[in-house]
C-alpha cells in the first residue's frame, strides 16, 4: 500500500447505477465523495434512491441492520436512530441467542438498543440499485453508549489518544480466496469440493489475476462508488487468493470502510456467481491475513513517529513500538477471534508466529515499513476473519500503553524471525482467551465489561467446536480406532 503520509487526491462524485447484471463488469470507478443529507433528500425526491441500509458491525466484524425506506429514514430516522435487538451483540456466529451475556438475556427481556446513524459516513452502495447506506452507532435507550459495540470501543480509544495531543491512521489489506462456486452450491455441498477461480499460484501474476478481473474490477469500481480510495489488486499464493487494497484514512473510517468493503465483495461475488471467503486458514495452503498499517499524528497533523534516534525514529516511536511489543499477547484475541484463526500461524508461512520487530522484515509481528513523513508500522497478526474496530483499537490501545510508561525499545530482529528466540504468540484461542482474562492492561485500556464480553465469545466459540463432531474425526476414527 502506499505511505500512510501523502494527501488523497480531489475526488468527484460518481453516478449511481442500476445495472447489476453478472455480466456487467465496471460501475464507474472514480472515488465518490460522501453522500450529504441534502443530497440523499434531492435524490429521493428524483427517485434515484428509495432505500437506505442503517448499519451496525457486530461482535465478529459484521454488518448487521435494516433496510428502510428513504423517506422514512429522512422523516424518523436520520434525526432519531432506528431499534434493534439488543442480542445484536449477544450472538454467535449462527445468529443463536446463548446464555451469559451481561447486556442481554431471557431474564431481561431481549430488550432494544438504538442504531444512531453517523451521517457523516452516508454514501451510495453501487452494487445495489438505488441505495444508500449509513454506519451507526449503538445506544441504550436511556441514551448511554453501549461499552461493547465494536465501533464504540474505537471511539473510546481514538478519544485517548486525542486527549494526549494524538490521532491515528489506519490502512487494512485483506486477502480472500476468491470460488467459481456458487454461495448456494458451496452451502449445499457443505463446502466441499468447491472451484477455486485459481488453479495455481498467482501472487503478482497477472496472466492468473486476469482470469478472475471481471469481478476483481466490479469490486474496485464499485467501492469506488461507495467513496473508499482504490489502490490496486494482486494475486496471492492460495488457489484463488486474491487481495484489493484502499488508501489509509482516519482510524474510524477506515473501519467503517473495511467493514462495508468485506461486506459488499460477497454481495458482488454473489452476483457473478461466484463466492469468497475470509477465512483465516481455509484449507492447507497459505491463510488469509488482514495486515494494519497505523501511524499516530499530531492533533494538528503533523508526523511524529519519525526523528532524530536510532533508525530514524522519534522517542514516541521507540515506546509505540515498545507497546505493541509488550500488549500483543495479550490482546491476539482481537487479531484472532475465531478456532480456525490459529491455524493461520504457521512457521515460514508469511503469518507471524515470533513476537518481533523489524525493517520490512515479514518474518516478525510488527514490519517497520517507510521513512521520514511515511515512517509507519504494519501489524502482521491479524487474519482475514477479525474485526477492522477491535484490532485497530487494540493498536492504538498498545500504542499509548507504550507512551505512557515510556517503555524502552527492544532491539531489532534481523533475519528470520522464525528461527528467533523471541517469545511466541498464542497458539490457540484458549491461550488467546485466558490472556485477555487476566489482563490487567486490557481491563485499564477498554474497561473490564468489555473484557468479559469478549471473554464470554471466546468461550462460545470454544464451547460450540468442543461439542462438535468433525469430519476429520470421523475419517481418522471410523475404522482404525
Amino acid at each position: 500500500m502506499n505511505d500512510l503520509t501523502t494527501s488523497p487526491k480531489p475526488t468527484i462524485t460518481s453516478a449511481p447505477t442500476t445495472a447489476h447484471s453478472p455480466q456487467r463488469t465496471s460501475r464507474g470507478s472514480v472515488q465518490a465523495e460522501p453522500l450529504t443529507l441534502d443530497e440523499l433528500r434531492r435524490r429521493t425526491e428524483d427517485g434515484s434512491i428509495d432505500t437506505v441500509v442503517v448499519a451496525v458491525t457486530d461482535a465478529q466484524g459484521r454488518l448487521q441492520g435494516k433496510r428502510l425506506g428513504a423517506q422514512f429514514f429522512l422523516d424518523d430516522v436520520a434525526g432519531h436512530g432506528s431499534e434493534a435487538c439488543n442480542y445484536l451483540l449477544a450472538v454467535d456466529v449462527d445468529m443463536n441467542t446463548v446464555d451469559g451475556y451481561e447486556m442481554s438475556s431471557w431474564e431481561t427481556g431481549y430488550g432494544d438498543l438504538v442504531m444512531q446513524p453517523d451521517l457523516k459516513t452516508l454514501r451510495l452502495l453501487p452494487w445495489q440499485p438505488g441505495t444508500a447506506m449509513v454506519n451507526c452507532d449503538l445506544f441504550w435507550t436511556t441514551g448511554e453508549p453501549v461499552a461493547a459495540s465494536p465501533r464504540q470501543i474505537l471511539q473510546r480509544q481514538l478519544d485517548r489518544l486525542a486527549e494526549a495531543g494524538l490521532s491515528a491512521h489506519v490502512g487494512t489489506e485483506l486477502e480472500f480466496i476468491t470460488f467459481d462456486t456458487s454461495y448456494e452450491d458451496a452451502f449445499n455441498s457443505r463446502y466441499t469440493g468447491m472451484t477455486p477461480a485459481n488453479q495455481y499460484n498467482v501472487d503478482y501474476s497477472l496472466l492468473g489475476t486476469a482470469r478472475v478481473e471481471p469481478l476483481l474490477r466490479d469490486i474496485r469500481n464499485s467501492m469506488a462508488g461507495a467513496g473508499l480510495y482504490v489502490e490496486g489488486a494482486k494475486g496471492e499464493c492460495n488457489f484463488g487468493q486474491h487481495e484489493i487494497t484502499f488508501r489509509y484514512q482516519q482510524a474510524l473510517k477506515a473501519c467503517d470502510d473495511h467493514a462495508v468493503y468485506k461486506n459488499g465483495a460477497k454481495e458482488i461475488a454473489a452476483q457473478h456467481g461466484k463466492s469468497i471467503t475470509f477465512m483465516a486458514k481455509y484449507d492447507q495452503k497459505e491463510g488469509s491475513s488482514c495486515h494494519i498499517h497505523l501511524s499516530f499524528r499530531s492533533a494538528d497533523g503533523d508526523m511524529v513517529m519519525a526523528g532524530d534516534g536510532e533508525h530514524g525514529f522519534s522517542t514516541l516511536m521507540n515506546h509505540f513500538i515498545a507497546g505493541q511489543l509488550a500488549c500483543i499477547e495479550d490482546f491476539t484475541y482481537f487479531f484472532a477471534p475465531n478456532i480456525n484463526s490459529y491455524k493461520r500461524f504457521v512457521e515460514g508461512s508469511f503469518a507471524p508466529t515470533a513476537v518481533a520487530w523489524g525493517f520490512d522484515n515479514r518474518t516478525c509481528a510488527f514490519r517497520v515499513v517507510g521513512s521520514g513523513p511515511s515512517l509507519r508500522v504494519e501489524c502482521r497478526v491479524g487474519g482475514a476473519d477479525l474485526n477492522p474496530y477491535l484490532a485497530a483499537a487494540s493498536l492504538i490501545a498498545a500504542g499509548l500503553y507504550g507512551i505512557e510508561h515510556e517503555l524502552p525499545l527492544p532491539p531489532i530482529t534481523e533475519g528470520n524471525a522464525y528461527m528467533s528466540d523471541a517469545k511466541r504468540l498464542p497458539t490457540t484461542l484458549t491461550g488467546a482467551r485466558d490472556l485477555l482474562e487476566n489482563s490487567d492492561i486490557a481491563k485499564e485500556a477498554f474497561g473490564e465489561d468489555v473484557v468479559r464480553h469478549y471473554v464470554h465469545a471466546a468461550d462460545i466459540e470454544l464451547e460450540a467446536y468442543n461439542a462438535t463432531v468433525t469430519d476429520w474425526e470421523r475419517i481418522r476414527g471410523f475404522e482404525r480406532l
